[in-house]
């Protein structure tokens, strides 16, 4: 598959005044994992535009300190989007306009998170049991800022609702310039297999004329090269699979251009990036915080080193930076 690169990589897109020159890998939204440690990692490693954490309307408009931290950019990360969710129109037009303030290349809006809390509350995947309202959502927050809106969604809202070809074409109509599609419907959560057919229809549309990148169960470059030959997307998505694994985008971006497969990285370089993770993260959201919310990246970071688990237990289970710190030191003197 040398081929791979001549058929999809060299080719590129442009979202308001972003040009890509080759089809972005996309760092996907996750809570308490895209903060903008993580994603100045991803974006070294060859992520092309990377998201914030979600972050809720209300939250902003409120002033609520969490909110208003995850609206730190900075430039190592950028292109950037500012994911921003909620069911209140009024309240997503607001907080559209302050996540602008605070310079991101994108306003993406989250109508695609699948958790009760969030859904049940008729945001998120919740509000596509509405969709009027979804469009007025987006019509009222595309006027309110002055750069690109996008949107992250799923198929539907269940197995009998996977209207997701007739939702892309009106949120098109209400005015964003690329659509992220998660293949499942809010109902499975995250169980299953990512359905991509239509994924497809919807980039194979004729009235589509917006960037559709496609989402769910990207794992490797195959997979990658997969999603761009199969069903012709403008880009892919990766979320889960880039937990503890950044180094996943070099790997899909290499796989891309030559068809061939790179080493993954060496126990070493592992323990020396996930030691610059942990540090940036103190650094940006305190200790305590930090050393709780990395415990989510450990398993990849060390996954599959033999007789591993009782080093596992400890880094999930360190009260305190020097404690991880220790451990670290230890993995490495005993498996190197």
């Amino acid at each position: 598959m040398s081929e791979a690169g001549s058929n999809t990589a060299l080719q590129g897109i442009k979202i308001g005044n972003v040009n890509f020159d080759k089809l972005p890998v996309v760092l996907a939204p996750m809570e308490d994992i895209t903060d903008p440690p993580f994603r100045i990692i991803c974006r070294e490693l060859g992520a092309d535009w990377v998201y914030t954490e979600f972050i809720s309307a209300d939250g902003l408009i409120r002033d609520a300190g969490k909110s208003l931290q995850k609206l730190d950019v900075y430039p190592e990360e950028r292109p950037v989007s500012i994911q921003i969710f909620g069911a209140n129109p009024e309240a997503m037009e607001e907080a559209a306009r302050r996540a602008e303030d605070a310079g991101p290349e994108f306003i993406d809006i989250n109508f695609g998170c699948p958790v009760r809390k969030v859904a049940s509350k008729g945001a998120g995947s919740g509000i596509m049991n509405d969709i009027p309202k979804m469009a007025e959502i987006t019509r009222r927050v595309v006027r309110a800022v002055n750069i690109p809106v996008t949107v992250k969604t799923r198929l539907g809202y269940d197995k009998s609702t996977k209207n997701i070809v007739d939702i892309a074409e009106k949120l098109q109509d209400c005015g964003i310039a690329a659509i992220a599609i998660h293949g499942r419907t809010r109902c499975q959560l995250y169980r299953g297999t990512a359905d991509w057919t239509l994924i497809g229809e919807v980039k194979n549309n004729p009235r589509m004329h917006i960037p559709v990148i496609g989402n769910g169960d990207i794992k490797d470059g195959p997979s990658a090269f997969s999603a761009f030959e199969k069903y012709g997307v403008d880009g892919i998505m990766i979320g889960r699979a880039a937990t503890g694994n950044p180094w996943i985008f070099k790997e899909i971006r290499h796989y891309l251009k030559t068809g061939s497969i790179i080493p993954p990285p060496g126990l070493k370089e592992k323990i020396a990036l996930c030691r610059r993770h942990i540090r940036m993260s103190a650094q940006w959201k305190g200790e305590h915080i930090a050393v709780f919310e990395m415990r989510k990246h450990y398993s990849s970071y060390f996954s599959g080193i033999p007789n591993f688990k009782p080093f596992r237990i400890r880094l999930v289970t360190a009260p305190s930076l020097p404690e991880l710190e220790q451990v670290l030191d230890e993995i490495e003197n005993v498996f190197s």
